[in-house]
């Protein structure tokens, strides 16, 4: 059989080489092949449908993401995704890695030479949080348990300097007390309890609504389960959350951290804070969604 180039299939069908790819990373091209990081299509291919006609069924986020995935493909909203969440939550939590260092470690499994000195641990941290990302892909359709979250906070720390110190219990609850924006935290001895009722009362909620995820994060931050990495495997865990229950997720950037720390704080005296923040963080994310032309409620 006979296969035409991305270039070739876009030059015939009339439309541009990111909508082919597209195409064929949703499986949409019958018989397109992906040979290393470039598709072959059958000459006979005939060009899908367009998403937009009544006979189609928009996919979700979801399906995008695992369909991108599973195709390795570069520049779409997977893509995006992967560097955005990656370098935003890392750098909340103090990571010196730029946002080009970044996407280089995602694009080329490399770090770029600079002139500034760079911390292994930053390094290590960034290539497991993308593991970590598609961990809430593959497994976002699940009830969040005990297990997933303690494997999660495993890939996280795996590597790190803290996974080879003895008190450091990777990928399980923490040893030591320990604190978050000066307030006091759940005591060592009663974590597994707390968490256990945290996803027994979260489960038993049928239709969630948005400050039913928003509780569960703050909840989970107020436990801290861990001995560090609560933050980044807590908005994992968010992001997870939005993607099950079809609500636009978000990213919480630079811009709007000292916002979401205030509303974490003020949750359980005032909900407007940290709601606010999240639906700002919202409205930025279907800018993400509009340009690639992914469906969405709201």
């Amino acid at each position: 059989m006979y296969y035409l180039s991305v270039s070739e299939a876009a030059k015939k069908w009339g439309i541009s080489e990111r909508s082919v790819r597209n195409y064929c990373a949703q499986g949409r091209v019958d018989g397109a092949i992906l040979v290393g990081k470039t598709w072959r299509i059958p000459q006979n291919a005939e060009k899908p449908d367009r998403l937009n006609k009544h006979s189609d069924k928009p996919k979700s986020l979801l399906e995008v993401l695992k369909a991108e995935k599973a195709a390795k493909l570069h520049g779409g909203i997977y893509h995006k995704i992967q560097i955005e969440l990656t370098y935003n939550s890392n750098h909340i939590e103090g990571s010196r890695l730029t946002h080009d260092q970044t996407r280089y470690i995602f694009e080329t499994n490399t770090i770029g030479i600079t002139d500034a000195a760079v911390k292994v641990d930053d390094v290590v941290e960034t290539a497991n949080h993308f593991k970590c990302i598609d961990m809430i892909i593959d497994n976002a359709a699940y009830a969040p348990s005990e297990s997933f979250i303690k494997q999660l906070h495993a890939v996280l720390k795996s590597g790190t300097t803290d996974s080879r110190q003895d008190w450091f219990a990777v990928g399980d609850y923490k040893m030591l007390p320990n604190e978050v924006g000066g307030m006091d935290t759940t005591s060592p001895e009663y974590v597994a309890e707390r968490m256990k009722k945290l996803l027994a009362e979260y489960n038993a909620v049928k239709e969630k609504s948005f400050d039913d995820l928003l509780d569960f994060h703050y909840r989970f931050e107020r436990i801290h389960p861990f001995q560090d990495g609560n933050g980044r495997v807590g908005r994992l865990l968010l992001f997870k959350e939005c993607l099950r229950n079809n609500m636009v997720p978000f990213i919480i950037d630079e811009e709007l951290k000292l916002y979401y720390y205030r509303g974490l704080k003020e949750w359980e005296h005032e909900r407007g804070y940290l709601r606010d923040t999240c639906l700002t963080a919202q409205d930025k994310f279907k800018k993400y969604l509009d340009y690639f032309k992914v469906p969405y409620e709201g």
